[in-house]
């Protein structure tokens, strides 16, 4: 299994042109810009498994996001095929996950501001750049545990994935499409442990 966290997958694919460019709009240098990448990050995936343990709509349409994840084409490389927000739409079989992390933005831009004392505004400009990125990156890491998951029986690092024989391709074992349980451990698995 890999040992970097979400964050440090979202900043390697950011890359330093729009690492330079964040740090520009915050008024930084890049080792702050990283820090606060890191930080809204952070907010946002853990707003992400709050909601998607919560038993309500908002948590029904984080499920969904994340099976459509699970369940997408092989992702595209690189952060400048999206071409920017207004390439999204189509991303990831109708780009479902895409309109959750929009909506979980202006909370987090407000959390990440009362952390940090940066504007809101300025988090949310932010927000709006990394979305893109993290998509790519949820999309990346959810088909590696597809992949991982598959008829070689075992994770990317090669340890066995405990999926019983005749699991359907690219099912998570012991995870049925409308089981929150499931999900919720696919979402732990793309995220990775936490914070680090």
């Amino acid at each position: 299994m890999s040992e970097s966290s979400f964050q440090d997958d979202v900043l390697g694919e950011l890359g330093d042109d729009k690492l330079t460019e964040i740090a520009g709009l915050l008024g930084t240098d890049t080792t702050g810009a990283r820090e606060t990448v890191a930080e809204t990050v952070g907010a946002m995936t853990g707003d992400l498994r709050e909601k998607a343990d919560a038993d309500d709509a908002d948590g029904v349409e984080v499920r969904q996001a994340i099976a459509e994840v699970a369940e997408a084409e092989p992702p595209l490389e690189g952060v400048a095929t999206f071409g920017g927000l207004g390439g999204l739409g189509g991303l990831l079989s109708g780009g479902m996950m895409a309109g959750v992390l929009a909506k979980v933005s202006k909370p987090v831009a407000a959390a990440v501001s009362k952390r940090t004392g940066i504007p809101a505004a300025t988090i949310s400009r932010v927000i709006e750049m990394l979305i893109p990125v993290v998509l790519a990156v949820l999309a990346k890491r959810a088909s590696g545990k597809a992949a991982g998951t598959g008829a070689a029986g075992t994770t990317p690092g090669g340890a066995p994935s405990g999926g019983a024989p005749g699991t359907p391709p690219g099912a998570a074992p012991g995870a049925a499409p409308g089981a929150s349980g499931g999900l919720g451990d696919l979402l732990g698995e793309i995220l990775g442990g936490g914070k680090k």
